[in-house]
C-alpha cells in the first residue's frame, strides 16, 4: 500500500528543506494530491507570525479518500494509520463484492430473525455474528487460522460473509421443506430423507453452526472460500461421478462441468430404455445400447486428466501450428524444454487410441449385453463374477504386493517374490521384468476391463422397474457411471467393496437392499470414508504410543499425559475427520489432535513451485559481481527437476507393473538414494495416467533428518532380539522385537532396489587438484591447445583469416622478435615461457605449439597454410596470448596464489572475459572468438585436466588428444550451472556434465569440480501413511502461519522415526518448509513406459494398425524369399550370384576339376575369415571341430552350448539333391558324412582325413541354419572357411595329411571373388543389454574397425539423445568372430559381435542379442 507520489512533490521538498520553518504554512496549500496538510484558520498574518514563533502549530495530516474521479474527502489519519483500521480494497471489483456481500448478509440476517429462529440471548449472538461478517469486509483478521500464507491475504477478507450467506440460504431452505414436505417420501436403507422431522433436524444443526462461527472461524474448521468450492467440487466429482482428484480450481470445475454433459447424454439413452415395455426374457435394445455406451465412455473419461491445459495446448497447435514466434536474439531461443511436446505427444497418442478402443467397446458390451445372457445365467452367472473378483482382486492387490514387499506381512525378512536386481550391488541398467509383474499387469487388465464392466452390467440388467422414470433414470446413470469410472481408474479396493456389498446385503440384511447397484455405490463412498478413518487412526495410535513418542520439546512431555483422558474424544475427532475429509493434526507436534480445515487431495492451496535461480533470471550485473545462486541447495536442485522428469516417464509404468505396491489417490512415497531424498505425493490416478508432485529434500540435511534418513535405509533382517534378550531368530524371519516394532511404524519399506534414471554426481575439490605449480601449468597448456583446437576446427576460420580488421590488430605480432612482456605470464605456469627474454615470443609458443598447431590443420577437410610465418599461426599465437592474459586478469595478476587463479578461473569457465590490454582489442571485430573458441577452451582444459590424472601421459600423442577433445565434445556437456544451456542439458537426458562450482554457503569458499554421469541409480522406496503426511503439514501450517511460531530449533520438527515427522515436515512448501525443489503437478502416461508397451502393445490408432500390416507384409516377403526355396534349386539373387552346384552333375564336376589345380597357399588364404557366413554358423563349426588347444576348445563349446539354448535356431538340412536352408529345425548338428558328393569334393580329396569323424555325438557337426543368402556363399567349404578347416586337423595323429590338404585344396576362383557385404541380412534387437555403445571410445583399443566412420558412427557418443530399443530392425554390415586370424574380424571376448545399421547409425551388439529376420530383398 503506498501513496501516490508526483514530480512537482520534489520541487517543493528541495524548496522547503531551503525555506525558514516560520515561513512553511503558507506554502501547505499545493500539497500532495493524496496526503495533506490541514490548513489552519488565523485571524491575520501579523497575530499568526508572532504566534508561530511563541507555539509552534502540531502539523496535521489527512488523506484523501476518492470517491469519484474528481470527487474526494479529506480523512484525518495519515497512511499507516488508516491501514491498521481498515482493509485496501485495490481494485473496483473489490468494492462491489464487499458492498453485495455486505447487504446480503443483512438482507439474511434480517429474515431469519423476523421468521423468529433465534429468540433470548441467541437473538444478540446471532447480531455478533452478522457484525464480525459485515466488519471482516472492512477489516480482516490478518493472519487468519485458515490462511495458507503469510502477509496479507486478500481472499480471506470474503469467507465469514460467504459462508454466513451459504447457512442462512440452507436453513431458510431447509425450514421450507419441513413445512412443506410432501406426502411421498424418499427413502434410502429405511431413513425418509424428505420428513419433515429429518429437515427441521437438519436445520436446528446449521443454526447452532452458525452462532458458533467466533469459535469456528478462530478454530480454523473453515477454509477460505476458493479452497472451498475446489474441495466441494473434487469430492462431487470423485464420490458422485467417479472422477479423479483435481488440480486447480479451474480443473475441478471443468472436470464437474464435463460429467455432467457426460449425464446428461447418457440420460437421454436409459430414459428412453425405461419407458419401453421389459420383458422378464427380454431387455430393450436402446438399453443395451445404453450399457454399451455407458462403459465405453466411462472407460474414456478414465483416461483423460482433470486438467485440461494440454489439451488445449494441444488443439492450440493443430490449428494455429505456428503461433509464438521466436527471437532470435533471445539467448533463451534455443532452449526448449522438451515436457511440453512430450505431453501433447501422449495425449494425441491417448485421443487417438480412445476413438478405436471406444468404439470396439461398445460395439462389444453391446452385443453381449443384447444376447440376454446376464437373463438367461442367473444366478449362476452373478455367482461366477462375484467369485472371479474375489479371487482375482485378493491375488492381484493383496497377495502379490505382500509377497514383492520387502518385509511380507512383517514376518518375513526379505521379499518372497524377488526383482533379479535384489541382489545386485549396484544397478547397471533399466529393471528387468520379472515373471510375477507380467502376471500383475495382466490380472489388471482382466480386473479393471473385463471383470468389473460385467458386474455393472449384470446388476443393470437386473434392475425392477422404477416408478418414477425421471428419477430412476438418473440413478442408473450416476450409478453406473461412478462405478465404472472408479473401477477403470483405482480397482486396488474395489474388490473389497465388492465382496462386502454382496455378502452384506445378500445374506445378512437383504431386506434393506436397494438394488446391489445402488448398494455398491454408497458402499463405495462408505468405504473410502472407512479407509480415510483406518489410516488416521494408525496414525494417532503410532505416534502416540507411549514406547516410542519423543519429546521435542516441555510441551510435548506435558501434553502426552494430558491427552490421555481425551481419547473418546480424540476418537470422534477422527470420525468427523474421516467424513469430511480434513486432516487431523498434532498440535504443535504434541499427541493433542485437532481437526483442521477440509483440504482438497493435493493439499496445498498456493501455486508454489521452484524457481532456480540461474543466467536467464538474474541481471548481468548480479551475475558478475555477486554470483547469485551459488548456493548448494539452488544448484542441486536441477537434479530433483531431472528426477521429476524420469519419474513423469516412467512412474505410470512402473506403478502398474506393481513396483510400488498398491497406491490410491493421495498416497505419499519418499525415494531415498545416497544423496536424493524425495517425496513423492500423488494426486491424480486415472486409467493409464498419474499425476504427481516431488519434493525434494536438502542433499546435506539438519542431524534430525539425517536420523529418520538412517532409520528407513537401515535393516532390522539381523536383529535378534525378544524382549529382552537375543534368541535369535528363525531362518528367513524377522526377531519378535523386529517384527513388533515394524507394526508401529507410519511408513513401510517397499522395495529397497527401484531403477530410476539420474545422475550420478561426482565432486573433487579443485583446489586439492591444482595446489601445485605443476598441476597448473598442465592446465594451461591444455587451455592453449583447446584455444587451438577450437579455432582450427571453427567454419569460420577462413572468414577470421581473411578479416583486414582482424589482421590489422595482430600486425604488431607479425614481427619476427616479437615478444609478449606482460607480467601476468609466470614460469610456474607457462610451458612456452621463453625465460631469456621474460616473456612469450612467437619463437617459443612456436616451439611448442606448433606441431600440435600443425596436426589440428592436417585434420580439416582443407588444410591451410600452417609455416610458421603463416596467419593461422599468428591468430593461433594471439588468441593463446590474449586468453592466458584474461585469464591472469580475472586472477588479479596473482596467478601464483592458489585462491586468485582458482577466482580467475571460474571467472573465465562462466564466461567473464575482461578484456584490459589494448593489445587484446583486435577480439572485438567478432566476439564469437570469444564465444566459441576461448571459452570452449578454458573448459575442455578442465577435463582434459582431470583425465591427466587417470593416465598422465596419455595425450602426449598429437593424434590421442585430437580424438579425445573431438569425444568430449560429443558425448560431454561443458557449461556454468548458472548458464541455461546447462538446465536444458541436464533435462535433455546428455550423458555425461561437467561444471567448475563455486560454493559460498555458511562461511564456505571452496571451488569444486562437479561430474555428472547419467545412469540409473538405486532407490529404496517407503510408502508414507498419507494421513500422516496430510496432520503433520497441517500443524506446521497452522503452527507458523496463525500462531506465528518463527523458533527454528521448535520441538514440532524434531526427528520421531516413527512418523519421520522431520523429513515431512521439512517437505512443505516454503517458508513453512524448506525444500530445496518443488515440482509442478506433472502427469506421468503408462504409454511411455517401454516395458509396459512390450507387454500390453502400444496406442492403438489407425497409422500404427496400417504399419503394423505393412511391416508385417513386408517381413513375410522378406522370411519367404530369404527361407522357403524347395529343394537345392536356390536362386542366384539369394546367393549373391552364385549358382548353386548341388545339384547339378556338370557343375560338380567342375568344381571337382579345379580343386585338383590348386596351389597350396592360395588355397589357404583365398577366402578371409570374414567370409563364414555369420557369426553362428563359423563358430558352431568351429566349436564342432576337435582343437588341438583345451582352452580354446573350452571357449568355443561354451559359447556354443550357449547358442544352442537360444529360441530362435536353425540348421542346415541336407537332400539328396543338396543342401536345403531351413530357418527353424529341432536339429541343430550336421554330420560331414551326410553331404553331397558335390560338396565332399569340395573339401577336397582327403577332407575324410583332414576332418575325422569319430562316433558318438561329438561326431556331427554343429550349425545353425543360417540361410544361403545370409552366408554370402551357398557351400559348406564357403561356411567353413579355410581356417576352420586347418583347425580341423591340427591334431591328427599323422601330419602330413595336413599338408597334403594344403597343396591338394584347389583355390575356387568365384568364392574368393565373394565379399561378405554382397548381401546383408536383417536382424531384430532382442535384448538391449547385449548393446556395446561405448566400444568406440578412442581410449578403447580392443576391437580394430574397418573404417573409422563406423568406428565414429558407433556409440553413445554419436546417438546422443537416441538409444537402441528392443524390436528394432536392421542389417548387419560387419561382425567380429573370436579366434579369427584377421584382426579386421576378431573379437575381443569368447561372442561374436555384430555391427547392425539401424537408420544413419551403428549398433554393436552381441549376437545373443539378436534374432534373424531374413536377409534384405
Amino acid at each position: 500500500t503506498s501513496v501516490r507520489f508526483y514530480p512537482h512533490d520534489l520541487m517543493r521538498l528541495n524548496r522547503l528543506l531551503s525555506m525558514d520553518p516560520e515561513l512553511l504554512e503558507q506554502h501547505d496549500v499545493d500539497g500532495s494530491p493524496d496526503l495533506q496538510e490541514a490548513p489552519h484558520c488565523t485571524q491575520d498574518s501579523t497575530h499568526n507570525h508572532t504566534h508561530s514563533h511563541m507555539h509552534p502549530h502540531k502539523t496535521k495530516q489527512y488523506y484523501r479518500l476518492w470517491l469519484l474521479p474528481y470527487l474526494w474527502v479529506r480523512l484525518h489519519f495519515d497512511r499507516l494509520t488508516l491501514l491498521a483500521l481498515f482493509d485496501r480494497n485495490r481494485e473496483v471489483l473489490e468494492n462491489v463484492l464487499s458492498v453485495a456481500l455486505a447487504v446480503l448478509v443483512a438482507f439474511l440476517g434480517s429474515v431469519l430473525l423476523v421468521n423468529g429462529f433465534f429468540t433470548d440471548i441467541w437473538v444478540f449472538q446471532f447480531c455478533l455474528v452478522i457484525a464480525s461478517c459485515q466488519y471482516s469486509l472492512l477489516k480482516s483478521v490478518q493472519p487468519d487460522s485458515s490462511s495458507p500464507r503469510h502477509g496479507h491475504n486478500r481472499i480471506i477478507a470474503y469467507s465469514r460473509p460467504v459462508y454466513f450467506c451459504l447457512c442462512c440460504g440452507l436453513i431458510w431452505l431447509l425450514h421450507y421443506g419441513s413445512v412443506n414436505s410432501s406426502s411421498t417420501a424418499v427413502s434410502l436403507y429405511g431413513v425418509a430423507l424428505t420428513s419433515s422431522v429429518l429437515l427441521s433436524q437438519a436445520r436446528d444443526l446449521l443454526i447452532v453452526f452458525t452462532l458458533c462461527f467466533p469459535i469456528i472461524f478462530f478454530i480454523g474448521l473453515l477454509p477460505q472460500i476458493n479452497t472451498f468450492v475446489m474441495y466441494l467440487l473434487e469430492q462431487l466429482d470423485i464420490h458422485v461421478f467417479g472422477g479423479n482428484a483435481c488440480t486447480s480450481l479451474l480443473s475441478s470445475l471443468y472436470s464437474v462441468v464435463r460429467s455432467i454433459i457426460t449425464i446428461a447424454m447418457l440420460y437421454g439413452f436409459c430414459y428412453g430404455a425405461l419407458k419401453d415395455s421389459w420383458d422378464p426374457q427380454h431387455i430393450p435394445v436402446l438399453f443395451s445400447v445404453f450399457c454399451g455406451l455407458l462403459v465405453a465412455v466411462s472407460y474414456h473419461l478414465s483416461r483423460q486428466s482433470s486438467d485440461p491445459s494440454v489439451l488445449i495446448s494441444l488443439v492450440q497447435s493443430k490449428v494455429f501450428p505456428n503461433v509464438k514466434e521466436k527471437n532470435p536474439e533471445d539467448p533463451l531461443s534455443e532452449v526448449q524444454d522438451p515436457l511440453p511436446e512430450k505431453l501433447r505427444s501422449s495425449v494425441n497418442d491417448r485421443l487417438q487410441s480412445d476413438v478405436i478402443v471406444c468404439v470396439v467397446i461398445a460395439v462389444l458390451y453391446f452385443a453381449i449385453h443384447v444376447s440376454t445372457v446376464f437373463i438367461a445365467l442367473q444366478p449362476f452367472l452373478s455367482y461366477v463374477l462375484y467369485g472371479l473378483v474375489g479371487a482375482v482382486g485378493l491375488l492381484t492387490h493383496y497377495l502379490l504386493p505382500q509377497m514383492r514387499k520387502q518385509l511380507p506381512w512383517y514376518c518375513f525378512s526379505h521379499p518372497l517374490l524377488k526383482t533379479r536386481e535384489y541382489y545386485q550391488f549396484e544397478i547397471r541398467g533399466a529393471a528387468h521384468v520379472m515373471w510375477f509383474e507380467r502376471t500383475h499387469v495382466w490380472l489388471l487388465f482382466v480386473e479393471k476391463n473385463i471383470l468389473y464392466p460385467l458386474i455393472v452390467l449384470n446388476e443393470l440388467s437386473g434392475l425392477p422397474l422404477q416408478s418414477d422414470l425421471l428419477v430412476g433414470a438418473l440413478v442408473i446413470t450416476i450409478a453406473g457411471l461412478k462405478l465404472l469410472r472408479s473401477s477403470f481408474s483405482s480397482p486396488t479396493y474395489q474388490y473389497v467393496t465388492v465382496l462386502f456389498t454382496v455378502l452384506f446385503f445378500t445374506f445378512d440384511y437383504r431386506q434393506f437392499s436397494e438394488t446391489l447397484l445402488l448398494d455398491l455405490f454408497v458402499m463405495s463412498i462408505v468405504f473410502s470414508k472407512l479407509w480415510e478413518l483406518f489410516y488416521k487412526l494408525k496414525f494417532v495410535y503410532t505416534y502416540i504410543a507411549p514406547w516410542q513418542i519423543t519429546w521435542g520439546s516441555a510441551f510435548h512431555a506435558f501434553a502426552q499425559p494430558f491427552a490421555v483422558p481425551h481419547s473418546a474424544m480424540l476418537f470422534v475427532q477422527a470420525i468427523v475427520s474421516a467424513v469430511f475429509s480434513t486432516p487431523l493434526n498434532p498440535f504443535l507436534g504434541s499427541a493433542i489432535f485437532i481437526s483442521s480445515y477440509v483440504r482438497p487431495v493435493r493439499f496445498w492451496e498456493r501455486e508454489y513451485n521452484t524457481k532456480r535461480v540461474d543466467h536467464s533470471n538474474t541481471r548481468l550485473a548480479s551475475q558478475l559481481d555477486r554470483n547469485p545462486g551459488s548456493d548448494d541447495n539452488n544448484l542441486n536442485s536441477i537434479f530433483y527437476e531431472h528426477l521429476t522428469r524420469s519419474l513423469q516417464h516412467s512412474l505410470c509404468g512402473d506403478l502398474q507393473l506393481g513396483r510400488w505396491g498398491n497406491y490410491s489417490i493421495g498416497d505419499c512415497f519418499i525415494l531415498a538414494s545416497d544423496y536424493l531424498n524425495a517425496l513423492v505425493h500423488l494426486v491424480e490416478i486415472g486409467n493409464g495416467l498419474i499425476t504427481f508432485q516431488l519434493r525434494g529434500l536438502e542433499f546435506r540435511g539438519t542431524y534430525c533428518q539425517q536420523r529418520e534418513v538412517e532409520a528407513i535405509t537401515e535393516g532390522v533382517e539381523e536383529d535378534e532380539s525378544c524382549c529382552c534378550c537375543e534368541p535369535g531368530h528363525l531362518p528367513h524371519l524377522l526377531s519378535f522385537n523386529a517384527a513388533f516394532g515394524q507394526r508401529w511404524l507410519a511408513w513401510e519399506v517397499l522395495v529397497t532396489k527401484y531403477a530410476l534414471e539420474g545422475y550420478s554426481i561426482t565432486d573433487n575439490s579443485a583446489a586439492s587438484m591444482l595446489q601445485v605449480f605443476d598441476l597448473r601449468r598442465i592446465l594451461t597448456t591444455y587451455y592453449v591447445k583447446g584455444i587451438i583446437y577450437y579455432v582450427i576446427a571453427s567454419p569460420k576460420l577462413e572468414e577470421w583469416l581473411a578479416n583486414e580488421a582482424l589482421l590489422e590488430g595482430l600486425k604488431s605480432c607479425r614481427e619476427r622478435n616479437y615478444v609478449d612482456l606482460d607480467p601476468t605470464f609466470n614460469p610456474n605456469i607457462d610451458e612456452d615461457y621463453d625465460h631469456r627474454l621474460a616473456g612469450i615470443s612467437r619463437d617459443s609458443f612456436c616451439s611448442v605449439y606448433l606441431s600440435w598447431i600443425q596436426y589440428c590443420n592436417s585434420r580439416r577437410e582443407k588444410p591451410l597454410d600452417s609455416e610458421k610465418d603463416s596467419p593461422l599461426v599468428l591468430l593461433c599465437y594471439g588468441l593463446c596470448v590474449l586468453g592466458r592474459r584474461a585469464l591472469g586478469t580475472a586472477s588479479h595478476h596473482m596467478s601464483s596464489n592458489l585462491e586468485s587463479f582458482l577466482y580467475g578461473l571460474h571467472a573465465l569457465f562462466k564466461g567473464d572475459f575482461r578484456i584490459s590490454s589494448i593489445r587484446d582489442e583486435w577480439i572485438f571485430t567478432d566476439m564469437e572468438l570469444l564465444r566459441k573458441v576461448v571459452v570452449p577452451g578454458i573448459r575442455m582444459s578442465l577435463k582434459l585436466h582431470q583425465d591427466h590424472f587417470t593416465s598422465p601421459d596419455e595425450y602426449e600423442e598429437s593424434s590421442v588428444l585430437f580424438e579425445a577433445i573431438s569425444s568430449h565434445e560429443q558425448t560431454l556437456v561443458i557449461a556454468h550451472e548458472g548458464d541455461p544451456a546447462w538446465r536444458n542439458a541436464v533435462l535433455s537426458n546428455s550423458p555425461s556434465l561437467l561444471a567448475l562450482r563455486h560454493v559460498l554457503d555458511e562461511g564456505t569458499n571452496e571451488y569444486k569440480i562437479i561430474m555428472l554421469n547419467r545412469r540409473y541409480l538405486s532407490f529404496r522406496v517407503i510408502k508414507v501413511n498419507k494421513e500422516c503426511v496430510r496432520g503433520l503439514w497441517a500443524g506446521q501450517q497452522q503452527e507458523l502461519v496463525f500462531l506465528r511460531n518463527r523458533n527454528p530449533e521448535r520441538g514440532s520438527i524434531q526427528n520421531a522415526k516413527q512418523a519421520l515427522r522431520n523429513m515431512i515436515n521439512s517437505s512443505c512448501d516454503q517458508p513453512i518448509g524448506y525444500p530445496i525443489y518443488v515440482s509442478p503437478l506433472t502427469t506421468s502416461y503408462c504409454n511411455t513406459h517401454p516395458q509396459l508397451r512390450r507387454i500390453m502393445g502400444g496406442p492403438i490408432s489407425i497409422a500404427n494398425i496400417r504399419n503394423f500390416i505393412v511391416n508385417t507384409w513386408h517381413r513375410l516377403r522378406k522370411g519367404c524369399g530369404a527361407g522357403c526355396n524347395s529343394g537345392g534349386n536356390v536362386e542366384d539373387c539369394d546367393v549373391g550370384g552364385l549358382s548353386c552346384g548341388s545339384g547339378n552333375s556338370g557343375n560338380s564336376g567342375t568344381a571337382a576339376s579345379d580343386s585338383q589345380h590348386s596351389s597350396g597357399p592360395t588355397a589357404l588364404h583365398g577366402y578371409t575369415p570374414h567370409s563364414l557366413g555369420t557369426s553362428q554358423s563359423s563358430q558352431s563349426v568351429q566349436s564342432g571341430l576337435v582343437r588341438q588347444s583345451p582352452a580354446r576348445a573350452s571357449v568355443v563349446s561354451q559359447s556354443s552350448s550357449y547358442r544352442h539354448s537360444s529360441s530362435r535356431q536353425s540348421s542346415l538340412r541336407t537332400s539328396v539333391t543338396g543342401l536345403e536352408p531351413c530357418r527353424r529345425s529341432s536339429s541343430s548338428q550336421l554330420s560331414l558324412r551326410t553331404l553331397p558328393t558335390s560338396l565332399q569334393l569340395r573339401l577336397g580329396t582327403n577332407a575324410s582325413v583332414a576332418i575325422p569323424d569319430p562316433p558318438g555325438p561329438s561326431s556331427s557337426l554343429s550349425a545353425h541354419s543360417i540361410p544361403p543368402c545370409k552366408r554370402h556363399t551357398h557351400t559348406l567349404a564357403s561356411l567353413l572357411g579355410n581356417e576352420a578347416l586347418v583347425l580341423g586337423t591340427d591334431n591328427h595323429p599323422h601330419p602330413h595329411h595336413h599338408l597334403h590338404y594344403i597343396h591338394h585344396h584347389h583355390h575356387n576362383p568365384s568364392l574368393s571373388c565373394l565379399r561378405r557385404d554382397d548381401i546383408s541380412y536383417r536382424v531384430q534387437i532382442v535384448d538391449v543389454s547385449q548393446v556395446l555403445d561405448v566400444m568406440n571410445h578412442p581410449k578403447r583399443k580392443e576391437l580394430v574397425w574397418p573404417d573409422e566412420s563406423m568406428r565414429l558412427r558407433s556409440g553413445r557418443n554419436f546417438w546422443r539423445d537416441w538409444s537402441p530399443l528392443e524390436g528394432m530392425e536392421g542389417h548387419v554390415v560387419h561382425r567380429w568372430v573370436p579366434c579369427s586370424r584377421d584382426p579386421v574380424s576378431r573379437s575381443h571376448i569368447d561372442k561374436t559381435i555384430l555391427l547392425v545399421q539401424v537408420d544413419d547409425k551403428l549398433v554393436p551388439i552381441i549376437e545373443t542379442g539378436v534374432i534373424e529376420l531374413g536377409a534384405e530383398v
